[in-house]
């Protein structure tokens, strides 16, 4: 299934999207697409059966939201991918590098995002995102992959100065507000067979800044969600970011590329759906 949440912000109704790409009305079924939902079978399989032909077709274009709702932790995973290591001149890891993008900074995927004031280094990163279905602590890597409820696109916004020249905690430039679109939808895991044989990609300006494939990850689904499971109470809604291919910004030749206010980027997942940001400047402090 994709379930998705479309609506105004603040107010989004939970949808699902068809096999024609339209959004279905699953309101009259369920309340949201929330952990609740996500981690209960039963109904899941319940919504699977539905006929999409006998939902209420929703008209026109909606706004997508986060196509999950409740998420309480937005946990991150750095330098996944060995040639974006490089990029980055940072060495590969040994083991997950995990941080925090705070829940406060999640949006839509078509929502614009802001630059910080000030800020003259802020960066895009198209990646792959886990929704944990089932909760859990210290999960078995062999068990890992029955947490998962399934997949998002996710657009890693960072701003560099803080991530890297404000102290050793990346957390700093990770979560400002709108740096974290979702979907638009959540493509549920049984439509996923291989989360290593996903297509990725970027455009800033309409010009293929990330064209990379999941399949070159360092740790994979179940290693991460393993990895992260032991430090930290995973619960359902959590979101997992898994890192992002070669082609950010910060790693452009012969000198970096940060976004600026008017540029639209654009970046998409085979068979995760595709995002579009305008890029805005904050408003001036009075």
């Amino acid at each position: 299934m994709k379930l998705c949440r479309y609506g105004a912000a603040g107010a989004e109704q939970p949808g699902l999207v068809d096999a024609e790409g339209r959004v279905r009305d699953l309101s009259g079924h369920v309340a949201s697409i929330d952990g609740a939902l996500l981690a209960d079978p039963a109904r899941l399989a319940a919504v699977a059966a539905l006929d999409p032909e006998n939902l209420p077709l929703v008209d026109g274009t909606p706004r997508y939201g986060v196509p999950v709702a409740g998420t309480r932790k937005f946990i991150a995973i750095g330098l996944n991918y060995a040639d974006h290591a490089a990029e980055s001149n940072l060495p590969i890891p040994d083991e997950p590098v995990v941080f925090n993008k705070w829940v406060s900074c999640l949006q839509g995927p078509n929502d614009p995002v802001v630059i910080p004031r000030g800020s003259t280094k802020t960066d895009w990163e198209v990646e792959l995102g886990i929704v944990i279905g089932r909760g859990g602590h210290d999960i078995a890597q062999g068990d890992a992959i029955e947490h998962v409820a399934g997949y998002v696109c996710v657009n890693d916004v960072s701003e560099r100065h803080w991530q890297l020249e404000r102290g050793p905690t990346w957390d700093k430039g990770k979560g400002f507000p709108t740096f974290g679109p979702v979907g638009p939808w959540l493509v549920t895991r049984d439509e996923v067979p291989d989360p290593r044989a996903l297509s990725m990609w970027l455009d800033v300006n309409g010009e293929r800044m990330q064209d990379g494939s999941t399949a070159t990850m360092i740790f994979g689904v179940e290693e991460i969600v393993s990895y992260c499971s032991r430090l930290m109470q995973l619960e359902p809604g959590d979101i997992i970011t898994t890192g992002t291919p070669p082609g950010v910004g910060m790693g452009q030749k012969p000198e970096p590329r940060y976004l600026k206010a008017g540029d639209v980027v654009t970046l998409g997942i085979g068979g995760l759906g595709a995002q579009r940001q305008d890029v805005v400047a904050a408003e001036a402090r009075g």
